[in-house]
């Protein structure tokens, strides 16, 4: 009986959080999609390099949020009530010094920035309205991650993936008045996505007027041990979005240098429908979270081990419909975002699809993974598998690839790096395990 009511948790918080999660990632495919058909490749090219700067902002919000929300729940399984309203506050304190600096990034900074991203004089402009208004709505990003992971982890999981679905169709729907009626061109692309996060907050806020919130804001001074707590716990998120970001710049520069714009307009398809397919796994993650933290504060070892059983199989399946979608769908996909029809970039996009994605059952093995260490108050190995992703292998092995491989070796440089970094994942956990 325990397991049935275990499983039935399961796959509410994991159904739930993956739609939720899809719907907050489609901000960015959502720009991708009404740019392509309103600016064409160069509009293309320009949000691409802008994107990885988003990966920073989300990545940023995530850290605070995952880790302030996973000790809350650890601390709520202990029944320590007191400190898990001080994990929330401490929280509060390391977001909001964040989003300043992001905000005084985006007014002093935005030209210098465009330049190391590589934007040319023919997206320049374009590239550097996106960057400057995105950091501007930092705080907006970031609270709206932030609270998110502390609703769901409070209990109210549908709450919180109605506010990430209300942001995401709202995104959509101003997308396309502020680009098409109103002629906006990429400020309307990049003003929908920064109004998005507000409209999510507006749902949440639900939460508070309702009183159903059990964390509260206290006044509190500042517990460093406590931030480095939070900060440590929530740093596998943060390397996970950074890194997705750092990749781009590293293929954007690779790519620019072997196509030109028009492969970096083909990379920006593959990379933001990349995106939505990481999500649905960090979806899985974060939805087996709260249940994982708090059978943790428990002590029930069988329960941890039931719950990664049931996330790992779940992503296996998911991963097999992912890939024969895009193997058998790749080139009407990419028409989709392909509105010049330009034939260079469909045959370029096309083949990376077909590649890239071969990825899709490590990528969510490795994600799923650094979770549950997250999850257990095992900071160590999370980071150990982020940082292999993220930058220590998948880096080198973009220019070592590319230099022997050209763009082939660009996309396979993904899969090759997961595999590996998978492989480490497995040795790790054995070694935990045994401890």
């Amino acid at each position: 009986m325990e397991e049935k009511t275990r499983i039935k948790e399961f796959f509410q918080y994991v159904t739930l959080n993956i739609c939720g999660v899809i719907g907050l990632s489609c901000y960015i495919l959502a720009d991708t999609f009404f740019i392509s058909n309103g600016l064409g490749a160069n509009g293309l090219t320009a949000l691409n390099l802008a994107i990885p700067i988003y990966s920073f902002l989300h990545g940023s919000g995530l850290m605070c949020g995952m880790g302030g929300a996973t000790k809350y729940s650890i601390y709520r399984g202990q029944k320590e009530y007191k400190n898990a309203s001080k994990s929330f506050s401490n929280t509060i304190y390391i977001m909001s010094a964040l989003a300043v600096i992001f905000m005084l990034t985006g007014i002093f900074f935005s030209g210098q920035l465009t330049i190391l991203l590589g934007a040319d004089k023919d997206v320049f402009d374009m590239t550097n309205t996106y960057l400057q208004v995105i950091l501007l709505f930092a705080p907006a990003f970031m609270a709206n991650d932030t609270l998110l992971c502390f609703v769901r982890n409070d209990g109210n999981p549908k709450l919180a993936m109605l506010g990430m679905l209300t942001g995401s169709f709202s995104n959509i729907i101003l997308d396309y008045i502020f680009i098409f009626p109103l002629n906006m061109g990429i400020l309307g692309a990049v003003l929908a996505t920064g109004l998005a996060p507000v409209i999510s907050l507006s749902v949440l806020s639900k939460h508070w007027i309702t009183k159903q919130n059990q964390f509260h804001f206290v006044r509190i001074h500042p517990s460093f041990r406590l931030t480095g707590n939070i900060i440590s716990l929530g740093l596998p998120s943060f390397i996970t979005e950074m890194a997705s970001g750092i990749v781009m710049i590293v293929f954007n520069m690779i790519i620019l240098h072997l196509q030109g714009n028009i492969g970096v307009a083909a990379y920006g398809i593959v990379a933001n429908l990349s995106l939505v397919v990481i999500s649905i796994y960090t979806g899985i993650a974060q939805g087996m979270q709260p249940i994982l933290s708090r059978v943790y504060g428990y002590g029930d070892k069988e329960g941890q081990k039931q719950i990664l059983k049931y996330a790992q199989i779940t992503m296996l399946v998911i991963s097999c419909g992912i890939y024969l979608i895009f193997l058998l769908a790749a080139s009407p996909i990419v028409s989709v975002f392909n509105s010049e029809r330009n034939i260079p970039l469909q045959q370029i996009a096309v083949t990376g699809l077909k590649i890239y994605f071969t990825a899709v059952p490590f990528a969510g093995f490795n994600i799923i993974l650094s979770a549950y260490f997250t999850s257990t108050e095992k900071a160590l190995p999370a980071q150990i598998i982020s940082l292999s992703r993220g930058f220590l292998i998948i880096i080198p092995m973009a220019f070592l690839m590319s230099y022997f491989f050209k763009m082939t070796g660009v996309w396979l440089s993904f899969p090759i790096t997961e595999c590996f970094v998978a492989l480490a994942g497995i040795a790790l956990y054995i070694q935990f395990r045994k401890r």
